[in-house]
């Protein structure tokens, strides 16, 4: 039913950052939604160290054919050097909630 449409992942430094990003996402059209989920706790290796820090987690919902654009808007306004950027695919959902997905995210740019 909802074939074409993602659930993308991303990690931010901060919780501004993240409403940042969703909110210029969600304004350009490129995702219906972003939720902002402050405080999670991110165990991680990067430059041969093991950090153990708090970000902020935006879980953006959006159309499959939008995530190149998604991609590089995030790369431009984030933080970090190599932000995490990972997608899913949604193989089922409410019809009426996928369809306003549809609606409110642009058309070919």
């Amino acid at each position: 039913m909802a074939q074409g449409f993602l659930i993308i992942f991303c990690t931010t430094a901060t919780e501004e950052e993240a409403a940042v990003l969703g909110r210029t996402l969600v304004e350009e059209g490129l995702a219906a939604c972003a939720n902002i989920i402050p405080q999670i706790r991110s165990i991680y290796r990067w430059k041969e160290e093991i950090w153990d820090e708090r970000e902020t987690l935006i879980i953006i919902k959006s159309r499959e054919d939008l995530f190149e654009k998604i991609r590089s808007r995030i790369r431009e306004l984030h933080s970090y050097e190599v932000p995490e950027i990972t997608a899913v695919k949604v193989d089922n959902g409410d019809a009426a909630y996928v369809q306003w997905i549809e609606a409110v995210t642009a058309k070919g740019d």
